[in-house]
């Protein structure tokens, strides 16, 4: 089968752009639940037209849902998935584990796809989104090309990649620099690209450390289908109806003929839109400095140039047939002339002609009548087969072939544009369970081993929190600690790639003889490799917990508790139903961003995060960021300021968790012992640099 090309729309321009270049399918976004918000999206009447023109030209229609949603929420995209089952979407993009819960029970045959933002990056993940219904995953843009390989041999669902377009920084679905530093979350659909701003590191000139260039594998198209994947996606929601055309003809003519695009072809792309050109960096499996960029700017002849030439693609009349059908054609003396009509979907329909009479002069022949069936001109449709049973000596006239035709090109037209039938159920929420209504417990979150005291294990913490190498690293002290009662738990990285498993699940064993007895688990791969370990799994907030909906899908996936997206306010956690115990985290430097690429190596004399940490950046405001170095190299960017809320014991009171969780980063042993007594203890104090999050604000 061949790659399917899809194609971004953000108005019914675009769509109708992607169609005319040749797109396999078109996604956009409708309603507010979508992660480009302030794209220009669809209208209902502009949705209800794209959908019957996709499926009149054979276009599947794939409607991005992407964004976390809260329980508030949750009936308006009821009503959106309603609404999108009726006019026919072939599948919806998902993002919240929530809101795939309410599809499936809203729409029960509707298809969902898993979003990038899922931040399925590995078989585990592909495998656990196969086991919630999603029957196509959306992979991260860091994979290189053999782990999605890896993957694709052992999917059972459809593979998905980004194949043109921006690269973020940050892994999709796990960043929230937006919203700490603007309130404008990418979560929710309306990122502010902070990452695209310049940064200093130690006094350096300022650069771009967290700006990437843009993707494109128009040149590794026949390796990307060789290794299994289904679909290749443009990104550009946001751009221009010219772009979407141009964009989506090279790569789908490069598809078509199994052939690289040509260097003038390449060219066009390049100026049309990139920053600093392109790069296959991750899909080469070589990141660096080679991969980072900005929006420089182009000569604007030479690009009203190429927006000329991409508008003739979509505007140029009349619009070429893309429907291939078959004609069946029966005339027989004494009966009705019959045509039948058989599309490439195989859908029908057949018309009826008057009885013909016998030719008094010229009979009509057999090229006659396939001469008047292929004048399709005008419709989406081409004869690739006509069949002929003409009995001879009879008089056909021209008009009544016409008619029949006419009347099966029109009839197949509408079916074709006809939306398909699907239940939809009613959606029941459920009785709301009540949280934690006593004193919550806490845990201690920490990078560093060192960080740990007597003193601070003296105040008798449900949970000690430690990284997963940082226990394994100091397996002897961990394990005189789990025998004196202190209750570790393992956090997980928050990437693995599946190269990476092996080493983690020695790690795993180690721990386990050790005495620790829980993991903190990070993406929705981890249950489902996980839960035969036998470890207590407890949800971390990189699983983006914001609706009740998705608190009662982890209970299905085994975990015994959840952390609660810090993007959320207090009236929201208060809204919540209590399926599993849940953590708040209510102290620390919050993580803003993890990283593939290294976010210091390219700026002057900056070293890298893996040779020790923290090392800062800092924005145009004076405002710091700690990075510290990740397993396999990888990074994590810390809120310049911590979260405190050691003085909001009122406000936090009778919300629902059953703890509160301080994290740990920059701080020194003091200072983890003085922030977790001044917790305890309600503190009215402030120190200097402190951060209420998002707990007041909100996010948009």
């Amino acid at each position: 089968m061949a790659l399917e090309v899809m194609s971004p729309a953000g108005s019914l321009e675009s769509v109708m752009a992607a169609v005319r270049g040749g797109a396999d399918a078109v996604y956009f976004g409708a309603g507010d639940f979508n992660a480009r918000r302030n794209a220009k999206n669809l209208t209902d009447e502009e949705l209800a037209t794209a959908m019957k023109y996709c499926r009149l030209r054979g276009v599947k229609t794939y409607i991005t849902v992407n964004t976390l949603v809260t329980d508030r929420e949750l009936l308006k995209a009821k009503a959106l998935i309603e609404k999108l089952t009726v006019l026919g979407a072939n599948a919806l993009i998902v993002q919240d584990l929530g809101m795939a819960r309410l599809i499936k029970s809203v729409s029960p045959d509707m298809p969902i796809h898993a979003s990038t933002q899922m931040t399925v990056h590995n078989l585990a993940g592909v495998m656990a989104a196969h086991k919630m219904g999603f029957s196509r995953v959306v992979l991260s843009r860091e994979l290189p090309l053999s782990e999605i390989a890896f993957i694709c041999k052992n999917s059972p669902v459809e593979i998905e990649i980004f194949g043109h377009g921006a690269l973020c920084m940050c892994y999709s679905g796990q960043c929230f620099l937006s919203a700490a530093i603007g309130g404008r979350s990418g979560n929710r659909g309306l990122c502010a690209q902070p990452c695209r701003m310049m940064y200093s590191y130690a006094g350096e000139k300022p650069g771009y450390p967290l700006s990437l260039k843009d993707l494109s594998v128009a040149t590794y198209l026949k390796e990307i289908e060789k290794a299994g994947v289904h679909c290749i996606k443009i990104e550009g929601r946001m751009k221009r109806p010219e772009y979407t055309a141009l964009v989506t003809k090279i790569y789908k003519d490069a598809v078509t003929f199994g052939k690289n695009p040509s260097k003038d072809d390449l060219y066009k792309l390049e100026t049309l839109f990139s920053r600093d050109g392109f790069t296959n960096g991750y899909l080469e499996d070589k990141k660096g400095k080679h991969m980072f960029g900005v929006r420089g700017e182009n000569d604007s002849r030479e690009v009203r140039a190429i927006y000329k030439e991409a508008r003739e693609i979509y505007e140029s009349e009349p619009e070429p047939p893309v429907v291939g059908l078959t004609f069946d054609f029966t005339a027989r003396s004494g009966e009705h002339m019959r045509l039948l009509a058989i599309d490439k979907d195989g859908n029908t329909y057949s018309a009826e002609g008057p009885v013909p009479e016998k030719a008094l002069n010229r009979p009509t022949s057999r090229e006659d009548v396939s001469s008047a069936l292929h004048k399709t001109g005008g419709t989406v449709f081409f004869p690739t087969d006509v069949h002929i049973d003409l009995e001879e000596g009879l008089r056909i006239p021209a008009s009544a072939l016409n008619a029949m035709r006419r009347q099966c090109t029109e009839g197949l037209a509408s079916g074709r544009r006809t939306p398909p039938r699907r239940v939809i159920s009613d959606f029941q929420p459920g009785v709301r369970r009540l949280g934690h209504d006593g004193k919550p417990g806490y845990i201690y979150s920490f990078l560093k081993l060192e960080q740990i005291t007597p003193e601070i294990l003296d105040l008798h913490p449900d949970y000690v929190y430690l990284p997963l190498g940082e226990i394994h690293r100091n397996l002897d002290l961990i394990s005189a600690l789990c025998r004196k009662g202190v209750r570790f738990a393992a956090v997980m990285p928050r990437i693995t790639f599946d190269r990476e498993w092996a080493a983690i699940l020695g790690r795993l064993r180690d721990i386990k003889k050790a005495g620790v007895g829980a993991l903190v688990i990070t993406n929705v791969g981890h249950p489902y490799l996980l839960e035969s370990l036998g470890f207590e799994l407890r949800g971390d907030f990189g699983l983006n917990v914001m609706n009740s909906q998705t608190i009662r899908e982890l209970k299905n996936m085994g975990t015994a508790s959840c952390t609660l997206s810090f993007e959320m306010t207090l009236p929201q956690i208060r809204d919540l139903s209590y399926l599993l115990p849940a953590e708040l985290i209510t102290y620390g430097r919050l993580p803003l961003m993890i990283t593939e690429n290294c976010m210091l190596s390219h700026l002057d004399g900056s070293g890298c995060p893996c040779d020790g940490g923290p090392v800062y950046i800092s924005d145009k405001t004076g405002r710091s960021f700690p990075v510290y170095k990740e397993e396999f190299c990888r990074s994590t960017l810390y809120n310049s300021e911590p979260l405190w809320l050691a003085d909001k014991q009122d406000d936090l009171r009778d919300l629902g968790p059953r703890w509160h969780r301080l994290n740990f980063t920059t701080e020194n042993p003091k200072e983890c012992l003085r922030v977790a007594v001044a917790y305890i203890e309600g503190s009215k104090s402030q120190p200097g640099k402190m951060t209420r999050g998002l707990y007041y604000r909100g996010v948009q």
